[in-house]
């Protein structure tokens, strides 16, 4: 896995902490953390819908197309819901925590710049993002012109994370949770991300 800031606009420091103390500190958000002027939104037919979600979640996990692995993630954190591809609006008012996904194919890397432009520009609910994950479409090493996409089109989220194919999820209906060091980093992430305290 690799979770990666925004490639345009950060660089990694000379002193990279221990990987016990990065442990419990979630990464920090990208320059692009919030909606910025001046982006104009995708086209009508481009655009994820909205949904009034009833109950509760720490975390709604929001698939940028059909197949997404939307439900899969969602099944990964504790307290996550996935919203069937519609942004999340709650009845309270409240501004709900997101965690964009999508395949690691053309369609889904592009359906994934398409949300998150329409994100940055504003045409979204009042969300907290927390970042885009990327999930390999099939086993192998990712081609390296998706690679390059995946990564451009990560550099438009808060946070970005690429996370391999998991084979037993093609055999089975329960998501267990994947031995890879990827999946484990991840969830640590996020987990400590969609936490109210640090917030």
């Amino acid at each position: 896995m690799q979770q990666t800031l925004n490639p345009w606009v950060t660089r990694p420091t000379a002193d990279e902490p221990a990987e016990e103390n990065r442990a419990v500190a979630p990464p920090p958000a990208a320059i692009i953390s919030t909606p910025l002027r001046g982006i104009v939104e995708p086209d009508a037919a481009d655009r994820l819908a909205s949904r009034s979600m009833a109950g509760t979640a720490r975390l709604w996990v929001v698939g940028t197309h059909g197949g997404a692995g939307e439900s899969r993630i969602a099944d990964l954190i504790e307290s996550a819901r996935s919203t069937d591809h519609f942004w999340p609006v709650l009845p309270s008012g409240a501004k709900p925590r997101v965690m964009l996904v999508c395949r690691a194919d053309m369609r889904g890397l592009t359906t994934a710049r398409n949300a998150l432009t329409q994100w940055v520009s504003g045409a979204a609910p009042q969300i907290d993002l927390l970042g885009l994950a990327v999930l390999a479409d099939a086993p192998g090493k990712t081609p390296k012109a998706l690679r390059d996409f995946a990564a451009l089109v990560g550099g438009g989220a808060p946070r970005f994370w690429s996370l391999p194919w998991v084979d037993a999820w093609r055999h089975t209906d329960a998501t267990a949770l994947p031995v890879a060091r990827e999946y484990q980093r991840f969830i640590t992430d996020v987990t400590a991300l969609a936490t109210p305290t640090n917030h």
